[in-house]
């Protein structure tokens, strides 16, 4: 019996050791498939030794895998993740390393598949010639690059394509943060079949060179090496790992049903043996018009309303313009940079904004809320750039959407505020940000499940204030 799944890594051809593991085996019942790919970070040794502890500790958990199957490999990582960190602890030359993955548990039988996923190593699903992307990067170019803001050319050959802000052996939010390890079910139907690799190949070879691999003929085993080898063909700059999974049960094929002949139901049935007339006509008498003088005071009265109706919609929109012009003028801008400032972030045409010290060159008082109305933005001012509260204003500085997912603060200093920034929680970094006399620096704002009891502990050291928590691999 040919094999149905298939793992295969590679060195490639610049690194000096292999940061990557996998694995490709069945449950010890044979009921199940687990495959997984694994990319170790920190360097020599490191990243290779977190990535077998995570390997070693997942295997131990799905030794007998059963129950529900999501909330075990939830439990692999957690436990994969403590080892790690306690490796770290013991071992200062380790003390960087961590390591991405990508798993998944696949039941042939129930044409089935769960996952969990953490970092940039990816999952995708390839049925009736098309590749779907199932996982999530967890970095902000891998945000960007799912979100439809970079293409997939351009994501891969970003800068900062490599830097992760999820692994394991980053620190305990895993265990406290519900949502930390992205995780899924999805039917696995025969002729499908599922990819799992590491960056070392999602970096190099494109969707559509993947996918063409994949059409082919071939067994699963030349398809990984194929895979393998056009990563090595375009230099080959990482390890590279892939895992494949097929479904091989013969997809079912229904029969076409020949639709039934449209039925005109306003004629009547046609006799078996009466010839059809043809070229039948059927004089239909045209409709006279009932007392159209009777319709004029009508429309003359509905015409009226109309009138009366458009007047009162002009005057009700002069009576708003003014109102809210008045609103402008009473309010209490303390200078014109501040409304520079919220037209700055409000009409900022990327994901970045970078102010000018031309524009803002001195500190702008601020006398209302400013806005972030955008899920991601990157606001670099200028070095020791201010934002002092005025003296009658008591609300926050800077106000984030709840649906905010990353918005980065640099060298702002915020004096006097009863609260700089209110955003939600787990959305905010700041890089070189000072906080003078403000009484509450940051209010996080947390989502919890509607009526779902709620287990963990908010820390106030749960995020540092000195750099954007990111990872270089």
């Amino acid at each position: 019996m040919i094999e149905n799944f298939f793992g295969l890594t590679d060195i490639g051809k610049i690194r000096a050791n292999n940061e990557d593991t996998f694995i490709a085996e069945s449950s010890p019942d044979k009921s199940l498939i687990i495959a997984g790919v694994i990319d170790g970070v920190g360097g020599y040794e490191g990243g290779e030794v977190a990535a077998e502890i995570a390997r070693e500790t997942i295997m131990e958990n799905l030794a007998n895998p059963g129950g529900e199957l999501i909330k075990l490999l939830k439990n692999a990582f957690i436990l994969a993740n403590q080892k790690i960190l306690t490796r770290k602890q013991e071992v200062k030359e380790q003390d960087q390393m961590a390591c991405v993955l990508t798993l998944t548990v696949v039941d042939i039988e129930k044409n089935l598949f769960n996952y969990a996923h953490l970092g940039d190593t990816r999952l995708y699903l390839f049925r009736d010639y098309s590749l779907v992307k199932v996982s999530k990067d967890h970095s902000f170019v891998g945000f960007l690059e799912d979100s439809g803001r970079l293409s997939e050319e351009a994501a891969m050959q970003h800068p900062k394509r490599n830097e992760i802000n999820k692994a394991l052996g980053f620190g305990r939010e895993i265990e406290f943060d519900e949502d930390y390890i992205e995780t899924g079910q999805s039917p696995f139907l025969p002729g499908d079949m599922l990819l799992l690799c590491s960056d070392g190949l999602s970096d190099l070879v494109n969707r559509a060179e993947i996918t063409s691999i994949l059409t082919g003929n071939s067994s699963i085993q030349k398809m990984g090496e194929e895979l393998v080898a056009a990563a090595n063909n375009k230099g080959g700059k990482d390890n590279i790992t892939v895992v494949l999974v097929k479904n091989d049960k013969q997809p079912l094929k229904q029969e076409a049903t020949k639709p039934e002949p449209a039925i005109n139901r306003n004629e009547p049935p046609q006799k078996a043996d009466s010839p059809i007339e043809e070229n039948k006509v059927t004089a239909v008498a045209p409709a006279t018009p009932a007392k159209q003088k009777s319709q004029k005071p009508l429309l003359i009265f509905l015409s009226a309303i109309c009138l009366v109706l458009a007047i009162a919609c002009i005057l009700l929109w002069q009576s708003l313009k003014k109102e809210k012009a008045s609103e402008t003028t009473n309010r209490k801008l303390a200078t014109g940079l501040e409304k520079k400032l919220q037209d700055a972030i409000s009409s900022a045409a990327g994901d970045s904004l970078v102010l000018s010290d031309s524009v803002f060159n001195g500190p702008v008082t601020i006398s209302d809320t400013l806005f972030i109305n955008r899920d991601t933005l990157y606001i670099k001012a200028p070095p020791n750039f201010v934002l002092r509260r005025d003296s009658t204003y008591a609300g926050p500085a800077l106000l984030l959407r709840t649906e905010s997912k990353w918005v980065v603060l640099e060298n702002i200093n915020f004096e006097n505020f009863a609260v700089a920034v209110a955003a939600p929680a787990n959305a905010l970094y700041l890089k070189n940000v000072r906080f003078h006399n403000c009484r509450i620096p940051i209010q996080a704002a947390f989502k919890f499940p509607d009526k779902h009891y709620v287990s963990g502990g908010v820390f106030n050291n749960s995020f540092k204030t000195d750099s954007v928590p990111q990872v270089l691999k």
